[in-house]
């Protein structure tokens, strides 16, 4: 649906509703179309894709996720690419 700016920035909260519903709207200024609302996914892609079954989620030899390096002590173990700065 096309709808001038006017009155998408009068009607903003029932634009976004129309767009959450699934509803393209189309922003026109002088008749030209300038940009587009649409909704989004709740889901991100790869939660979709696990739940599809097209990604198998990963898993770790323990069962956890290994703890994040923080950038001073990937420095102190030569660098993120294990090299050490010169």
């Amino acid at each position: 649906m096309d709808v001038p700016v006017s009155a998408f920035r009068a009607e903003l909260k029932s634009w976004i509703e129309r767009a959450k519903d699934g509803e393209p709207i189309i922003i026109t200024d002088r008749g030209i179309p300038v940009a587009r609302l649409s909704g989004i996914d709740a889901t991100d892609l790869v939660t979709e894709l696990v739940r599809d079954g097209h990604l198998t989620a990963p898993e770790s030899p323990r069962g956890t996720l290994p703890e994040p390096v923080s950038p001073e002590a990937a420095d102190s173990r030569g660098g993120i690419f294990g090299r050490r700065r010169r």
